[in-house]
């Protein structure tokens, strides 16, 4: 599903392979400002992030085929203005953050579940 930005409203893409998740976070940030769309994988996520070119980009972690770390520096490539949130409800997660460090790329990340309130301040704080 494809999304038009509204004007004035603060782009961002969600990637999530849980689609409750997902879909919630859509409805959540779309109820208080944002022009939000969602992918289900990553590699739907940078095939949506050249079409959707969001200003923020929240992306799980752990996904299968492609980690949600390789999909934000893939993002990042395309669109180097982008910033980016990771999230994820498990703990090793730290390595690949660290290994995308020694790549020069340096995300930040917070640990699911997080209260909305704590999330919508988070995004407002990468604006």
């Amino acid at each position: 599903m494809t999304s038009v930005p509204i004007p004035n409203r603060q782009t961002i893409l969600v990637a999530d392979d849980e689609r409750v998740i997902a879909d919630t976070l859509k409805l959540i940030l779309s109820q208080h400002g944002f022009d939000a769309a969602v992918a289900y994988d990553g590699n739907s996520a940078i095939e949506m992030a050249r079409r959707f070119s969001p200003q923020l980009f929240l992306c799980d972690v752990i996904m299968p085929d492609i980690n949600g770390v390789e999909v934000a520096i893939q993002v990042r490539a395309i669109l180097p203005e982008c910033r980016v949130l990771l999230f994820s409800g498990q703990a090793d997660v730290l390595d690949l953050l660290v290994l995308a460090r020694l790549r020069d790329y340096k995300f930040d990340a917070v640990v699911k579940p997080i209260h909305p309130s704590e999330l919508l301040a988070r995004l407002r704080s990468l604006i």
